[in-house]
């Protein structure tokens, strides 16, 4: 059967300005069987590349109930190497398939001339990057035939040749290729952390009209020969200075799409939605006082 013949949506489902999960394996029957009160998921489209098999019917099955976002990680946008064209012709496919309201890629890279990682790597913010990054970008959104967002990294080092600051690279990535912002706040707050960057500089630079999702994640606390460093593990739940900091943003930036992101250690269903609603009360409070002031 033709793949399009499939699909759940023949138009995107716009993401609401609600909270909304990583959608992970074990929560498949739960989600199915309880159609929770939650504004979307969303997935790497990286693990629903195959050809069939149980994730994709899955993922189908869920699409036809729930907005869907992609959030790729193996795009590698910073790499020195030129794209993976099949990488992107099967991302378009899922793209076309699931119609997905919205579609992210990390500001990372990670392939090399024979190698491969998982992880995310960090960029040197120079020039030169930054004119390898808009190509890449505007080669992603061409495959694609649409806007994709770029997320700020989490950092735990720094390299003397940049001469661009992170949250003006990314900026400026956005603003030279036209793609918008997925804002990790989490990423913020571990970053500048570890790095005794400004949190508010980092913020200020950030225009809000770019800013079309928001992720949140539970961070780690390691100490590094002495020195206290910041893990972007997924791992935990939302920590109190990163939901002040949400609360922050929001105010500034408005109600947007938010995802709680959580990989590893992944708990019960139940506990992603206490996230979820945790997040969906600081979008109903900045709502609130939106109206309030209209009035």
């Amino acid at each position: 059967m033709n793949e399009a013949n499939h699909s759940p949506s023949s138009v995107p489902a716009p993401v609401p300005e609600r909270a909304g999960v990583g959608l992970k394996a074990p929560h498949y029957q739960t989600v199915i069987d309880n159609q929770p009160d939650i504004g979307w998921f969303e997935v790497h489209p990286e693990n629903y590349m195959g050809r069939g098999g149980a994730p994709l019917r899955y993922l189908e099955r869920i699409r036809r109930d729930y907005p869907l976002s992609l959030h790729s990680v193996g795009t590698s946008l910073g790499s020195h190497r030129p794209l993976d064209q099949q990488h992107l012709n099967n991302l378009k496919k899922l793209v076309d398939r699931f119609q997905p309201g919205l579609v992210s890629e990390h500001l990372s890279w990670s392939h090399g001339y024979e190698w491969f990682t998982h992880d995310l790597m960090p960029l040197i913010y120079t020039e030169q990057a930054l004119s390898l990054v808009v190509e890449h970008v505007e080669q992603v959104q061409e495959t694609l035939q649409r806007r994709i967002l770029i997320e700020n990294p989490s950092s735990y080092l720094q390299f003397k040749q940049s001469t661009i600051p992170e949250q003006e690279f990314l900026v400026e990535a956005a603003r030279r290729s036209g793609a918008g912002l997925l804002l990790d706040v989490n990423n913020v707050y571990v970053s500048c952390r570890n790095h005794n960057w400004s949190i508010a500089a980092y913020l200020d630079a950030i225009p809000p009209q770019l800013v079309e999702e928001i992720h949140l994640a539970g961070h780690a606390v390691q100490s590094l020969q002495g020195v206290e460093l910041l893990i972007d593990d997924h791992g935990s739940p939302v920590s109190s200075p990163v939901w002040e900091l949400y609360r922050t943003c929001i105010e500034r930036i408005g109600p947007v799409p938010t995802l709680i992101e959580w990989d590893s250690n992944v708990p019960t269903f139940e506990v992603l939605m206490g996230e979820a609603q945790s997040a969906d009360y600081y979008l109903n409070t900045v709502r609130e006082v939106d109206r309030a002031a209209a009035v």
